[in-house]
């Protein structure tokens, strides 16, 4: 089994609801989830907000935070995954900005470079995850792997709390 559609069964075994916006991996995430037969139950909103002004006009993330850290940045990341969640009535908003590649990148934010906002139960966490790759494909894949392992992590990390 891949890793969203264990993400997915997951989500249905607990009865809770997931919601994505997404930047560099532009809609990879929900594809991925909408892969999954029944998908319905736990997935009602995903937007691709590419552009910055997606980001603040449609999405919600202050435009301050963009202007300031860059749509590349954990604080961008924070933002766009609660405000995913917000917007979509979600348990969890999953998030995704960075640099796919081939070109973009700076010696700060290479190529390869994604922050992953996760917003669950009012705290959100943000991981930077750098492939170090070129591909842009390859790292779109890299990333949506990484988003959906933070998922289940993040899950089954609070049901063993409880």
């Amino acid at each position: 089994m891949k890793i969203h559609e264990e993400v997915v069964t997951l989500l249905m075994q607990k009865g809770l609801k997931i919601a994505t916006a997404e930047s560099c991996t532009g809609g990879l995430l929900a594809k991925c989830i909408t892969d999954v037969a029944g998908a319905s139950e736990v997935f009602d909103y995903g937007i691709v907000s590419y552009a910055n002004a997606i980001k603040w006009g449609q999405l919600g993330v202050r435009r301050q935070t963009v202007e300031t850290y860059g749509a590349v940045s954990e604080q961008t990341a924070r933002e766009m995954a609660q405000c995913a969640a917000k917007n979509g009535g979600a348990d969890i908003g999953l998030a995704t900005t960075g640099i796919a590649g081939p070109s973009g990148g700076t010696a700060a934010k290479p190529v390869g470079t994604c922050y992953i906002g996760l917003y669950f139960q009012n705290r959100t966490r943000v991981v930077c995850y750098r492939t170090g790759l070129a591909d842009r494909a390859e790292n779109r894949e890299l990333f949506a792997r990484k988003a959906f392992e933070l998922v289940k992590e993040i899950i089954n990390g609070a049901t063993e709390e409880t």
